[in-house]
């Protein structure tokens, strides 16, 4: 099986180049028939196999060195990172998973750092033809849910046309970056023909001489997939893709003030898409002409979309504790009762996580944490087996973790009484989410009812919200009544007394 890096040459030279089959085949040495199948393969999509490989000492640790120390360019001398600085660094990051000597990290530090020597004598004027973009991630504070971050936008420029889009994430990891551009793709149906970035960790591992870059698999196989070619600018070169620099800020200020606020990123995002196609209905800076209408030219010469989209995600295999949780990305996920103590894949996306068993099999899905966020728990399949064992539900570790009105309420039931609760839990839960499912409880606790049957007519009520009241017209000689308004406490004072007596 050939290398990614392989299989991209055999197709840049056959797309970008111009070179026959067999002419290919010659080149590199490939059968004609392997050079055939990878220059007709359009699906690069990574299919996940259950089977975990071993990764040397500090090659996953090569991503985040290099970006501190292409961060030091900007940062006084005395203040740039040495090798022993790097090391404890790396041990304070992951701790006794870090298990490489500091001789080791100094001979690193060193290669990286010949790596990233380059020249930065003069500029040289760059030409952007028609069908070109350029690619840069601005930071920006956004509120989702009423919770603030301090995210990322992603903005995708045409040099030519001076248009351009934008994506909001809450990083700017690789799954936000190809999600972003996906995005962007799908919307303006069409691919740009070459695209520029700077060196961003995630998509270049590694620097060489004469400025060739090694880049992530992850963004080869994205890359190839989408059949554009990448241009990258040299270190702290900034001027080299001045389009997208002057669209960052320009996009910040025309659509990011004031903090824009909403309930779901994922839809937000969409209308950003629109906003964007809105604001090219405006003069070119040069004057000529309307972008949008450049931007037609720019569209001309994009390629066409895959028939198959890319799936964007990241994987790897983990090990759940005693109560079935995950441990991903620093923060924790929940997956069932009956998966702990055994080894997940864990599929990771720009707004999502999918834990997978051994086979690849579904188990349940989260909304991806980010920020401050800790911990996701889906107690569906918790409160499932607790209501099916309430006498054990004291001693066991997740009963800590319950919300207190719950535990509250538990501790005054009796055995049948457990398990209602615990079964109606489940249900409000599982409909409507579990903060409504605390209110219901806490609703009904403080009117005094302690029966499920109550508890679920207060959910409803919470619930239902108000009946529209329909517009009734009546002949001119009805008299003319006051407006009645129901007083719907007096119900809850029933059920608090149990009956009034007349």
């Amino acid at each position: 099986m050939l290398t990614m890096e392989q299989v991209y040459r055999i197709r840049n030279m056959k797309k970008f180049e111009g070179k026959s089959l067999r002419k290919i085949s010659k080149i590199t040495g490939h059968d004609f028939e392997t050079v055939k199948k990878y220059v007709e393969k359009e699906d690069f999509n990574l299919m996940i196999r259950p089977k975990q490989r071993r990764k040397s000492k500090l090659s996953p640790y090569r991503s985040i060195v290099t970006t501190w120390l292409i961060n030091d360019k900007k940062a006084p001398h005395k203040q740039q990172h040495t090798a022993k600085r790097v090391y404890d660094r790396l041990k304070e990051l992951y701790g006794n998973e870090f298990n490489v000597s500091e001789r080791s990290v100094r001979k690193f530090v060193a290669e990286i750092r010949k790596e990233l020597e380059t020249s930065t004598n003069g500029f040289l004027p760059l030409e952007h033809p028609p069908g070109e973009a350029q690619v840069d991630f601005g930071e920006a504070r956004f509120i989702e849910n009423g919770i603030a971050y301090d995210g990322y936008y992603l903005n995708m420029s045409y040099p030519h046309s001076n248009g351009g889009h934008m994506q909001l994430f809450k990083s700017m990891n690789q799954e936000c970056l190809m999600e972003g551009m996906k995005a962007i793709f799908e919307h303006i149906g069409g691919i740009p023909t070459t695209i520029w970035f700077d060196n961003m960790s995630t998509i270049v591992k590694k620097i060489k001489e004469y400025g060739e870059r090694d880049l992530t698999k992850g963004f080869l196989r994205f890359m190839m997939h989408y059949g554009f070619q990448s241009n990258f600018c040299n270190p702290n070169s900034g001027h080299e893709k001045g389009s997208v620099e002057n669209k960052v800020g320009y996009h910040r200020r025309n659509m990011l003030v004031p903090i824009p606020e909403f309930k779901d990123l994922r839809e937000y995002n969409k209308e950003l898409l629109q906003k964007c196609d809105q604001d090219m209905n405006r003069m070119h800076y040069k004057g000529y002409g309307l972008i949008k209408d450049l931007f037609r030219e720019d569209k001309q010469e994009f390629f066409k979309l895959p028939k198959v989209p890319f799936d964007v995600y990241i994987h790897e295999f983990a090990k759940t504790d005693n109560y079935g949780k995950v441990k991903f990305d620093g923060r924790i996920y929940s997956t069932s009762p009956n998966m702990a103590r055994r080894q997940v894949i864990v599929k990771a996306g720009a707004y999502d996580v999918e834990i997978l068993d051994e086979d690849c099999d579904h188990i349940i899905r989260h909304k991806r944490l980010y920020g401050e966020e800790k911990e996701s728990m889906n107690w569906i399949p918790y409160l499932e087996l607790m209501s099916r064992r309430p006498t054990a539900l004291k001693y066991t570790g997740l009963y800590n973790q319950l919300p207190q009105i719950l535990k509250e309420y538990l501790d005054k039931s009796d055995y049948e009484g457990k398990k209602r609760a615990l079964k109606l839990f489940t249900k409000m839960t599982e409909a409507t989410g579990i903060e409504t499912a605390i209110e219901a409880f806490e609703e009904g606790l403080k009117l005094g009812v302690n029966d499920p049957d109550s508890i679920w007519a207060t959910y409803c009520r919470l619930t239902a919200g108000t009946l529209p009241e329909p517009e009734i017209l009546l002949p001119d000689k009805v008299p003319e009544l006051k407006k009645y308004t129901p007083d719907i406490m007096i119900y809850d004072q029933l059920i608090t007394s149990g009956g009034v007596k007349l």
